[in-house]
């Protein structure tokens, strides 16, 4: 049994919400660092590939397979996960998951080959693989929706800062003390920040016969799943946001990844400098996912297709800064370009994380987003290092960076195409969250 309360009014938004305000903050902003914490442990590998190469003398797509397992273990694991989410409890799984992904990158640091790190990188994606879903439908069910792309996209902020952190932080750590305190110390607060999660108010589970129809789901609250898949494939509009999702992450993934070790091999600067330049791109991005988030719910007041316009047009614009930096740049123009790009390179995620809530069954939102994350890991953040890292090992590192514009381009492709859909997929979620509201 989930924690509740009552449907309190938020004077503020003027929209009910599941439980109160001050503690719908509280828990966003534990959703917020624990979503830093997980990218921090996610990403400072990245930072310590020189001395990886170094001491075990590995490939760069190694060291691009060290990034990829994370995703590959999120793949397999983020749907069964977010069933549980759904179904059982969001606080209980977050905190969980929390605890076991602090563990693994802990872990880590006591590996003595490649083999070992990789089965410790994995451990890592099994902690997370949960995550994303369950923070983002208790925000949104938290939240008015007038006000889901703007939380979302401050809480996503967390994503680059998280990545500078780690990217940064990794490399000096490793510098001073070695590499393996990098991935130990960095752990530590993820796992209190957990244990606080556990006093969290979470919001009563919706069931799935009021959302699906009793006559499809049967007696209760079973559902089957040819009955869930139907309405999955039948949504033109969250297919389309899956696909623009994972071209955008290869892109996202690809360059947190790799800038670092691109800075160091195109001016021959130490790997903590290098690191620094990286982390410093993607920490501007910050300013991305909160500003992208604003933008969108912006433009969705002024026409109901705002939101998918506002994510192919950020998309569109990231391609041409990608294209600018590693085809026809150099130079200190060409770092200040890639600032650019860092902060467009992420405006697409609070209003596509936006859009499969709003078009989502209320009932498993969780599951649904679940898919979003299985794909956009297995066609964007697991093949872009190994991607990248594999044509660098044939060609240059720079003529691999230059292949990501190609994906920004056809983000944008797949989310205008979404558009075409959007306002008849939004109004039927609607219509089911106004009958679960009516209902005695």
């Amino acid at each position: 049994m989930t924690d509740q309360t009552q449907n309190p009014h938020d004077p503020a938004a003027g929209a009910p919400l599941p439980i109160s305000r001050g503690k719908a903050y509280y828990a966003y902003v534990l959703l917020f660092l624990l979503y830093m914490f997980d990218y921090i442990d996610r990403q400072v590998v990245v930072s310590v590939f020189p001395f990886l190469k170094a001491d075990w003398e590995l490939t760069d797509l190694q060291c691009g397979m060290l990034v990829s397992a994370v995703y590959w273990s999120i793949v397999i694991f983020t749907l069964p996960v977010s069933i549980l989410i759904d179904r059982w409890s969001r606080k209980n799984s977050i905190a969980i998951m929390a605890i076991f992904w602090s563990v693994a990158s802990v872990a880590c640091a006591f590996t003595r080959n490649f083999t070992q790190l990789f089965a410790a990188r994995t451990a890592i994606g099994i902690g997370e693989a949960g995550y994303a879903p369950g923070g983002a439908t208790l925000i949104s069910t938290t939240f008015p929706k007038a006000k889901r792309a703007l939380m979302l996209g401050i809480w996503n902020a967390a994503i680059p800062l998280g990545i500078a952190i780690g990217t940064a932080l990794g490399a000096v750590i490793a510098e001073r003390w070695g590499w393996r305190h990098a991935f130990g110390l960095v752990a530590i607060p993820g796992f209190f920040i957990a244990l606080l999660f556990f006093r969290v108010k979470d919001y009563k589970t919706v069931s799935l016969a009021d959302t699906l129809g009793q006559a499809e789901s049967g007696a209760g609250d079973k559902v089957g799943v040819g009955t869930v898949a139907r309405d999955i494939l039948g949504n033109r509009t969250l297919l389309l946001i899956y696909m623009g999702f994972a071209a955008s992450v290869f892109v996202t993934t690809s360059l947190s990844t790799w800038l670092p070790s691109y800075f160091q091999r195109t001016y021959h600067i130490p790997a903590g400098q290098a690191g620094f330049m990286g982390g410093m791109v993607m920490l501007m991005s910050i300013i991305g996912a909160p500003l992208g988030g604003f933008l969108a719910d912006l433009w969705m007041k002024k026409t109901p297709n705002g939101r998918p316009y506002f994510i192919a047009l950020s998309s569109l614009i990231t391609s041409i800064a990608l294209f600018l930096s590693f085809a026809v740049l150099q130079g200190t123009v060409q770092y200040v370009m890639l600032i650019f790009a860092g902060i467009t390179a992420v405006a697409f995620v609070s209003g596509a994380m936006a859009i499969i809530q709003d078009v989502s069954n209320p009932g498993l939102r969780a599951t649904y987003f679940s898919l979003n994350v299985v794909i956009q890991n297995l066609l964007g953040s697991s093949l872009g290092p190994i991607v990248i890292g594999s044509i660098s090992d044939h060609y240059t590192l720079g003529t691999a960076m230059a292949v990501m514009p190609v994906f920004s381009l056809a983000a944008a492709a797949a989310f205008i195409s979404a558009s075409r859909f959007y306002s008849r997929a939004a109004g039927r979620v609607e219509a089911i969250e106004a009958q679960i509201q009516a209902a005695p």
